[in-house]
């Protein structure tokens, strides 16, 4: 599985409103130097890097703004659970991350 990016608008359903956020899921855990370099290039307040969920619980999750990488990030973190949801990338009806700052479920 190659690396998926997605931009997602948090907080609404209509496009172009809310608060938006990248979510980048990975097929491993990412260089932190080139999710830096995905973060700037996405230039949203912040990105969120998750491994592809396929045998891991909970998923590591890491959040990078344009500039640096920060401990969490809840707006990045509902928008990592719309896409694993959307795209039928996890299995029943809560995900469980681990962030810098602790765990997470959605």
């Amino acid at each position: 599985m190659n690396p998926a990016i997605y931009q997602v608008d948090a907080f609404t359903a209509v496009p172009f409103r809310g608060n938006p956020a990248g979510v980048c899921i990975l097929p491993n855990a990412g260089d932190p130097d080139w999710m830096q370099s995905v973060a700037a290039e996405m230039n949203l307040s912040e990105t969120a890097f998750v491994h592809h969920p396929l045998n891991e619980n909970p998923l590591q999750i890491r959040y990078f703004t344009p500039a640096r990488e920060v401990p969490l990030c809840g707006h990045a973190t509902l928008a990592t659970a719309h896409i694993l949801f959307s795209e039928g990338l996890c299995e029943g009806d809560t995900i469980s991350f681990l962030a810098e700052k602790g765990g997470l479920s959605v």
